[in-house]
């Protein structure tokens, strides 16, 4: 189940959305081996706890942002970065948006430092400040309307929900292969620090956009008007 857009898409360009998607796809490419890139540098620039801990490889806590293991990884990070970045950058500002995602994305490499701080397996992935940005994303506009797609074997439906029960679904799974100690090579830790981290770093912005009276004022929702999309091939769910 992913979700596929919200109703409320941004009215301006998302530069910096638009941008690190671009380099996450650059670098994904530079540094895989079937696209002729170079191992080495996927390597050397991806994020080792104990490297950190001693002080070692520090550029590893920004670069692992923009490293990806494989096109299943690479391709669900930037859905979710597109669906969920344009809203929050155009409320805050390109540059405001891209220290709010390198910050997200440091938040969640120190949740995943505290809890394996001797670690030597390598860190990757813009996942910890995706997370950053389903967290502001929840916190800005609770109640958008997300399309969402669900895929059960060969079956393909539709739906859509509030995005707050998907954001919130979603952070409880992260919680809950958290507690379960789940070893499938996910940093879990990560995802649910950036996932907090964006919420407390949004805060600022919601206040000053009003408080629980931005909610009143926009129904929850991005303050723009939804557009209508054209009908969709895939069927949706019905009641």
């Amino acid at each position: 189940m992913f979700p596929i857009r919200d109703h409320n898409p941004s009215e301006r360009t998302p530069y910096v959305t638009t941008g690190l998607i671009f380099l996450n796809l650059v670098l994904f490419l530079v540094t895989m081996p079937w696209a002729g890139g170079q191992v080495g540098l996927w390597d050397r620039l991806a994020l080792y706890p104990v490297a950190i801990m001693h002080g070692e490889w520090l550029w590893g806590l920004v670069t692992h942002m923009f490293l990806h293991a494989g096109i299943m990884h690479i391709a669900g990070n930037m859905l979710f970065l597109w669906v969920f970045g344009d809203n929050l950058e155009d409320q805050m500002g390109h540059a405001g948006f891209l220290v709010f995602y390198l910050a997200c994305g440091l938040a969640a490499a120190a949740g995943q430092i505290a809890a394996e701080p001797m670690s030597g397996i390598p860190m990757v992935g813009a996942s910890g400040a995706i997370a950053g940005v389903m967290g502001g994303y929840l916190l800005m506009f609770p109640r958008a309307r997300v399309d969402v797609i669900a895929i059960i074997i060969v079956i393909i439906r539709r739906f859509t929900i509030p995005a707050w029960v998907l954001l919130l679904a979603w952070f409880g799974l992260q919680l809950l292969s958290t507690a379960s100690m789940a070893d499938d090579g996910v940093a879990y830790i990560a995802h649910a620090a950036g996932f907090v981290a964006g919420i407390v770093l949004a805060v600022p912005l919601f206040l000053r956009r009003g408080g629980p009276a931005f909610w009143r004022r926009t129904q929850g929702r991005p303050p723009h008007a939804p557009i209508d999309y054209p009908p969709s091939r895939i069927p949706p769910v019905r009641r």
